[in-house]
């Protein structure tokens, strides 16, 4: 069984389905990368594991299993138990995740006075620890400062240490690079690779970097206008993409024309617009995702012909 198992996942804001059957496995200890451009559903999936959809938005079907429970079901208060304890989340922008009134010491403190019962001194002594546990120099010196006074980077790994406070198994990072520049970008993605290892954490990585995704996942999950078109472990993909998204994307060049609009998406496959492949069926029947081996699966009617088409790069 899967520590996380996403299943036929569907969600709507008002009439429009913005995620139409995504499914997805994560295990503990491993990372799974989301990929794909802005509008593609990536954050909508994190949203959803995480139960924090705000309305218009509302799930239509499938399932989120946690340990074989399926957190759709859960009330509220049963929710609110697994989210921060069992499964917790690192936001793209760390300045409007943090609240600015309050020094950051307060905040990872205040997380473990009301989940775990500790005493202020106790929940301030941890957070000292949790500053130190993602590498936030002179941590003890920094408790009482406000996030307006750290870097980008670093409000970050305050995100990271709030995100952590509760031990979690499940850390979904959505977006954690965004802004920031790129050796501040690689220091974040070792931290987070090393305290997956250190924890035996399972991580859902939210990102259309594709150098994020080369540096740290172990399979990728492709999204395009709301799907999983793709699923592949790293270096299957890299080498030998299985759906004709997956290969624009690593190819040089700009992929022509813009993502659809998902209030009106063509008939047939939602990329085929776009689609060098695209055939007459592309344009009136929607692929259904076939298995292709070794784990591996694509939502194409062609994907062995793009599998074995010449390499990318």
């Amino acid at each position: 069984m899967s520590l996380l198992a996403v299943r036929d996942l569907r969600v709507a804001f008002g009439p429009t389905t913005v995620l139409s059957g995504v499914s997805f496995d994560l295990d503990a200890g491993e990372t799974l990368a989301v990929l794909g451009e802005s509008g593609s559903g990536k954050s909508v999936t994190a949203l959803t594991v995480m139960g924090i959809l705000d309305p218009p938005a509302r799930v239509t079907g499938g399932e989120v299993r946690y340990r074989g429970q399926d957190l759709l079901t859960l009330p509220e208060r049963d929710r609110r138990r697994v989210r921060g304890r069992e499964i917790a989340m690192v936001f793209q922008d760390a300045l409007s995740a943090l609240n600015p009134v309050f020094t950051v010491g307060w905040q990872i403190a205040e997380t473990l006075r009301v989940r775990e019962g500790l005493s202020r001194r106790d929940a301030l002594a941890r957070a000292v620890e949790l500053m130190d546990l993602v590498r936030i120099p002179a941590a003890r010196d920094r408790l009482h400062d406000y996030p307006h006074q750290f870097s980008g980077g670093m409000r970050q790994r305050v995100s990271i240490a709030m995100a952590l406070a509760l031990d979690p198994a499940v850390l979904i990072a959505d977006e954690p690079t965004t802004a920031l520049d790129v050796t501040v970008q690689a220091q974040i993605l070792d931290l987070l690779a090393d305290l997956r290892r250190e924890r035996n954490m399972a991580l859902l990585l939210i990102t259309h970097d594709l150098g994020v995704v080369a540096e740290v996942a172990d399979r990728i999950a492709v999204m395009y206008a709301g799907r999983v078109v793709e699923h592949a472990d790293v270096r299957s993909l890299f080498r030998a993409p299985a759906h004709p998204y997956t290969r624009a994307l690593l190819a040089s060049a700009p992929i022509v024309g813009a993502p659809p609009n998902l209030a009106d998406l063509p008939a047939g496959c939602a990329f085929q617009p776009r689609c060098g492949y695209a055939r007459d069926v592309c344009r009136t029947t929607q692929p259904s995702t076939v298995d292709i081996g070794g784990g591996r699966a694509s939502a194409c009617h062609f994907a062995r012909e793009v599998l074995v088409a010449a390499p990318t790069r």
